[in-house]
């Protein structure tokens, strides 16, 4: 009897595999971290390799302390770090280059080429994107061009690209499909979100030959058969497959219009469910595809992203040395009852949403000599939700009405001192979910629902459960003069 489903969340620093009971119930986590890889300065790049063993190491951890078989397996669902891309080749499967991470920046200066060509306009009413090294176009057109041969293989029909999800779906497979979803397809800067479908003039635009890329598929849907592996027998269906970000906003159940939801992971993305009709922003946010079911219409969302949320406290704990381990941090910046007039704005790979300051770096200012590294440390908690606000400030420009509340998941949404700094700053009450690993359950839902788990989004929404609520407890003043200091901190970048 089917009674589990297979949840893999690749993410940009770790691999996870969770079993999922029908009861929406976390059984079992497996996770393993992989290197990072930063070959010149602003480059980030992960090993396709490291990114496969992790996922098989999970999934076989997974299996073997939980006795579950495989026959008890419904199905499989992956959700993957959205704009990071692969090529590999299509005979052996090996990868041509290392992955290039949305993280990079690589891409910089031939993305300035096409805002002086007078391109963006273009391309944002085709993509609902900016023009940003952040998505993945430039960075399949940076393979092409700078591997010896590829662009030349590429036309042949040689080579396969896409997302992570692509490139595990080919090695679940066994090569048998090259598929993606609408929500991974639409982070590419290469599918035209109005039609759902890869766009001929963008495709010529950044040189990528159409044989090179996956089909794009539904959400939930039929995306193939496990074959070859030796831990789990072949056949299982791979039904469900999303970006990050769109399966945290799924697993939070955000299915009405006005449903938001704040992943606090490496970064911080918050999405807004804009329902069936795709919201164009006047404050630079992107508009996105959330997610489309078999036989139903695609779902739109207004997206903002901090590059680093999480991530700066990893470079706290690795980079400075301020503690051993990340959850640390809070009891760190919890010893001091402010940071004292220190501001850290953690641009360490740029600015995103809504400023999009690619050249923008970390600056760490304010600092007296009575400065400590508690001070630091809450300044760069507080950083992380003034980051928020700045896009739920546009946000809600764009949608012309406040929100009520965010639901927020991912590792960081732990931190208690973080939440309540949220929503001091962002006036607007922060809602836990009981399950922080949105992401990874959101993944579970869209594979369910492909094979008849949950036979509709009303009975997942039935499932979700909050944990805790926090409330605004900051005067309007004192936030006022908060956010004219971090606006003040952000012009020194």
């Amino acid at each position: 009897m089917s009674r589990y489903i297979i949840a893999i969340d690749q993410g940009t620093t770790s691999t996870r595999t969770a079993l999922v009971n029908q009861a929406g119930g976390l059984v079992h986590q497996s996770s393993e971290d992989f290197p990072q890889l930063f070959p010149q300065a602003g480059w980030v790049e992960h090993d396709p390799e490291e990114i496969w063993r992790t996922t098989l190491n999970t999934l076989k951890k997974a299996l073997e302390q939980t006795r579950i078989g495989g026959d008890e397996i419904a199905a499989i669902g992956i959700t993957n770090q959205r704009e990071t891309v692969v090529v590999w080749d299509r005979k052996t499967g090996q990868p041509v280059y290392n992955a290039i991470v949305w993280q990079c920046r690589r891409t910089h200066e031939a993305c300035e080429k096409l805002k002086r060509n007078n391109k963006e306009k273009m391309i944002t009413k085709k993509t609902g994107l900016v023009i940003d090294p952040y998505f993945s176009a430039s960075k399949i057109q940076w393979i092409l061009k700078n591997v010896p041969g590829a662009k030349e293989k590429a036309r042949r029909g040689e080579l396969a690209a896409g997302t992570i999800d692509s490139f595990l779906l080919w090695r679940l497979t066994g090569g048998e499909q090259h598929k993606t979803d609408v929500s991974n397809a639409s982070r590419t800067m290469l599918m035209n979100i109005h039609t759902g479908w890869w766009d001929e003039d963008l495709l010529k635009l950044f040189e990528v030959p159409a044989a090179l890329l996956p089909e794009i598929a539904p959400s939930s849907g039929d995306f193939g058969r496990t074959r070859g592996l030796d831990f789990l027998p072949d056949g299982i269906p791979i039904t469900g497959m999303a970006g990050d970000q769109q399966a945290a906003l799924f697993g939070q159940a955000c299915f009405d219009v006005g449903d938001a939801k704040c992943t606090f992971g490496t970064g911080s993305f918050i999405l807004l469910n804009s329902g069936t009709k795709p919201v164009t922003s006047k404050a630079r946010l992107l508009t996105t595809v959330a997610w489309k079911l078999r036989d139903q219409k695609m779902v739109y969302a207004l997206e903002g992203g901090a590059f680093i949320c999480g991530a700066a406290v990893q470079w706290l704990r690795d980079g400075l040395q301020f503690f051993q381990k990340s959850s640390e941090v809070e009891t760190l910046a919890a010893s001091v009852s402010s940071s004292e007039g220190v501001e850290f704005v953690p641009a360490l790979t740029g600015l995103g949403a809504p400023h999009w300051d690619a050249e923008a770096r970390g600056v760490i200012c304010g600092l007296t000599r009575g400065s400590t590294k508690a001070h630091v440390a809450r300044a760069t908690l507080e950083a992380m939700a003034l980051q928020n606000v700045d896009i739920l400030t546009a946000m809600q420009k764009d949608l012309g009405k406040k929100l009520k509340s965010i639901k927020v998941d991912g590792g960081a949404s732990a931190n208690n001192l973080l939440m309540q700094l949220q929503a001091d700053y962002a006036a607007t009450a922060v809602v836990r979910p009981q399950i922080l690993e949105s992401t990874v359950i959101g993944a579970a839902y869209f594979a369910g629902l492909g094979v008849g788990f949950w036979a509709t989004p009303g009975e997942i929404k039935k499932i979700w459960q909050s944990e805790r609520e926090f409330k605004v407890q900051m005067s309007a003043r004192d936030r006022k003069q908060r956010l004219e200091r971090w606006a003040e901190a952000l012009k020194r970048v």
